[in-house]
C-alpha cells in the first residue's frame, strides 16, 4: 500500500497550529487529548493498520513554518510483519528558522523474516532544534523470536544550510552480522538511539549532557552512552532488555530538551 502523511505546522500570534493536514489510509492525525498551556503543537499519529506489511510504501512529509513548535507522538508499538520482499518508509522534515520538532515514537517490533528500511531527511533552520529517536526490539520474544528478521535499516540525515551535519545509520542484518557478537548487541535484546541537534546559540550541550548523565546514574536497567557532536548536539545510545523502560527514559530526556528556549 502506498500511504502518505503531510503536515504543515504554522505559527500565528505566538501559537503553533495545524495549517494543513493531508493523510491517506492507514494514517490519522489528531490532537493530543491533554492540552498544555505552552502554545506548542502536540499531535499523535494513529494507524488503522495492525502494522507494516510487505510492499508498504510510507511517505511522511512534515513542514514547520517560521516560529512553529511541533511534537509528534505515536499510538503504540510499530509491528513489522513477515515479508517476502520489503517495506519502505521515507520521512522528510523541513524546518524554517526559530522552530522546534520532536518525535520519540514507541519501539519497533520486527517479526520473523521482516525486511524494512526507513530514511529520515531533516533540514533544520537557524535558531532551531530537533529531537528524534528510535528503539528496535528483538521481535516477539515470547514466541521464540530473537532477531529473526531479514533486515532492518534506519538512516537519519540532518542538514543545515544545505550542509550535512549528522548522519546516523543503524543496520541490523543477522545473517551477515551475528547480533550477539562482541561489539554488536551482545547479550542485549533492545537498542535505542536518540538524536538531539540544535542551531540555537544559547544552548549549552555540555550542561545538557551532564544533566542526562545524572539521570543515567540513577538507573541500573540499561547500558547508556552519550556522544557529543562538534556542533551543538549529541547522540544517546541505549542497550537493554525492555522496550518500555527505554521508551520512558527517552521520554524523560525529551521532556528536558523540549523545554529549552
Amino acid at each position: 500500500m502506498d500511504s502518505r502523511l503531510h503536515i504543515i505546522a504554522g505559527h500565528k500570534q505566538g501559537c503553533s497550529y495545524v495549517k494543513d493536514l493531508y493523510v491517506t489510509p492507514p494514517f490519522r492525525v489528531v490532537s493530543v487529548g491533554q492540552r498544555k498551556q505552552d502554545n506548542k503543537l502536540y499531535q499523535i499519529v494513529i494507524s488503522t493498520s495492525p502494522g507494516i506489511l510487505c510492499g508498504d510504501r510510507y511517505q511522511l512529509d512534515i513542514v514547520l513554518e517560521k516560529g512553529a513548535q511541533l511534537q509528534l507522538q505515536s499510538q503504540s508499538y510499530q509491528r513489522l510483519f513477515n515479508m517476502e520482499n520489503d517495506a519502505v518508509q521515507q520521512l522528510t522534515i523541513s524546518m524554517e528558522d526559530n522552530t522546534s520538532f520532536a518525535y520519540v515514537p514507541h519501539p519497533v517490533v520486527p517479526h520473523e523474516n521482516s525486511n524494512f528500511k526507513s530514511k529520515a531527511e531533516i533540514r533544520i533552520g537557524t535558531n532551531s532544534q530537533v529531537i528524534i529517536s528510535e528503539i528496535i526490539t528483538c521481535g516477539r520474544k515470547h514466541y521464540g523470536e530473537f532477531f529473526k528478521l531479514k533486515r532492518f535499516q534506519n538512516l537519519i540525515e540532518i542538514y543545515h544550510k544545505n550542509k550535512l551535519v549528522l548522519k546516523d545509520n543503524v543496520l541490523i542484518q543477522p545473517n551477515l552480522i551475528p547480533i550477539s557478537t562482541i561489539g554488536n548487541l551482545e547479550e542485549f535484546s533492545h537498542q535505542g538511539t536518540l538524536i538531539f541537534y540544535s542551531t540555537k546559540e544559547n544552548v549549552d550541550k555540555n550542561l545538557l549532557v551532564d544533566t542526562i548523565h545524572s539521570i543515567i546514574e540513577s538507573q541500573n536497567e540499561m547500558e547508556i552512552g552519550i556522544s557529543a557532536m562538534e556542533d551543538n548536539g549529541f547522540v544517546i545510545r541505549a542497550l537493554g532488555h525492555g522496550g518500555e523502560v527505554m521508551y520512558n527514559f527517552f521520554l524523560k530526556v525529551q521532556g528536558i530538551l523540549w523545554e529549552l528556549e
